[in-house]
């Protein structure tokens, strides 16, 4: 259940880092008088999608592989009389030496694929990956600023950018946001997640990009495969926003740097 935990508890913190910070700067340069219209909300959000890229795509790519490895594992072992893959294996043991092959780490599959397929291999996905957390943002960052707008109760200071709203009001705005927006792009996740698998099990599909991947989804499984685990996605997505938006909002980072400074 917690297979590629030590991926993310590495790389979600930069991951946000990014994609909080740049939002702001993309919001202070778009601002005008003190004022954010709508269209620069959107703007600003696609441009913190973009930046943060860099690092989710990696972190997704190694924790697919860790989190898949089991499935395949369990999958060879029912299924002894199969020939074996042509290629070994980046995650999952040799089906015909299950022994033989220690448990994969994270640092162990970003060696091979840096070894095998250059700094590209960790990047696999990269276009599907920024056509999901792109839109992701465009969604969450403009909705989740109106909704936390909205507690901002101090009557002397309403419409004064530096008034905070109160944790439990960014809480619950970062939940709402983070939510709506994860369902929203949920069938670029799906493909993404397709493209990022490296090893397929028994009779899965190979993809040879983003709109073949689209393609055979859509022939061979219908339409409502591109909402699989959409239900999981904003239950997860949802708390981690409004953790990550009530702390953010109430400055936790520049309290801890002023202690050490």
């Amino acid at each position: 259940m917690y297979r590629g935990a030590a991926v993310n508890l590495t790389l979600v913190t930069p991951e946000k880092a990014i994609k909080l910070a740049a939002n702001d700067v993309f919001r202070q340069q778009l601002s005008r008088d003190g004022k954010l219209p709508l269209w620069g909300e959107i703007l600003a959000g696609c441009g913190a999608g973009t930046c943060q890229v860099v690092v989710t795509t990696p972190m997704e790519m190694l924790k697919i592989q860790l989190q898949d490895a089991g499935r395949l594992a369990a999958q060879r072992s029912v299924t002894t009389t199969a020939a074996p893959d042509p290629a070994p294996s980046l995650v999952a043991p040799n089906p015909t030496h299950p022994a033989s092959t220690p448990r994969r780490s994270a640092t162990r599959i970003t060696l091979e694929l840096l070894q095998t397929k250059g700094l590209s291999g960790l990047y696999r996905g990269a276009g599907a990956t920024l056509l999901r957390d792109v839109p992701f943002s465009m969604i969450y960052f403009p909705l989740f600023a109106n909704l936390n707008a909205l507690g901002r109760r101090a009557p002397g200071c309403q419409g004064d950018p530096q008034e905070r709203a109160p944790f439990l009001q960014s809480f619950l705005a970062g939940c709402t946001a983070g939510s709506v927006a994860a369902v929203a792009v949920t069938p670029m996740d799906v493909i993404k997640t397709r493209l990022q698998t490296l090893q397929k099990g028994e009779g899965e599909d190979s993809y040879r990009g983003i709109l073949d991947c689209t393609r055979r989804i859509l022939r061979r499984e219908g339409p409502a495969a591109f909402l699989k685990g959409a239900t999981c996605r904003a239950l997860v997505i949802a708390p981690l926003f409004g953790i990550a938006q009530g702390v953010y909002f109430l400055g936790v980072g520049e309290q801890v740097l002023g202690l050490l400074g």
